[in-house]
């Protein structure tokens, strides 16, 4: 996607970006992430926040002392309103440089998850949906499109988020 059609963060949007990043990297030093492919029927759950532009794989940090399936089985609860009733399978580990040199992104794939009937949308969550892997919605993330294409098997995985 062209820089000219990339949504633009507006000031609140940029500032509450900076506050979590510089939380994280102060917190952790690196900073850890899961994200999560919530694959059913050829559909995928996707999610936009509240304080950044476009469509994401639900997914966050990994607090202190958990681990990574810990902090997915959160993640998938907070932001998709979901819970995994079947395996998590690791696809990849990805090194997000956009976001900091010193941040990585473990991305899972599931197949197997229940919606929980909780609304997650709120003060992070702005939206939530579910789409044909093959119709994604106006707005997903170049980063998020590039994960299922290589999850699809169209192109080779990548190392950079």
């Amino acid at each position: 996607m062209s820089e000219r059609h990339r949504p633009r963060l507006n000031a609140m949007q940029r500032f509450g970006q900076h506050v979590l990043l510089a939380y994280g990297r102060v917190s952790r030093g690196m900073t850890l992430g899961v994200r999560a492919a919530l694959i059913t029927d050829a559909q995928i759950l996707l999610v936009r926040h509240t304080y950044l532009p476009g469509w994401y794989l639900p997914g966050g940090g990994v607090e202190s002392g958990e681990t990574l399936l810990e902090a997915l089985t959160r993640e998938v609860r907070e932001e998709a309103g979901a819970e995994l009733d079947g395996p998590a399978e690791l696809f990849g580990m990805y090194r997000n440089a956009r976001a900091h040199p010193n941040d990585h992104v473990a991305l899972y794939i599931c197949r197997s998850w229940k919606n929980l009937g909780i609304d997650p949308r709120g003060a992070e969550i702005a939206d939530i949906g579910t789409f044909p892997l093959e119709d994604l919605p106006e707005g997903t993330t170049p980063a998020t499109r590039a994960r299922l294409a290589e999850m699809a098997g169209a192109v080779a995985p990548a190392q950079d988020w």
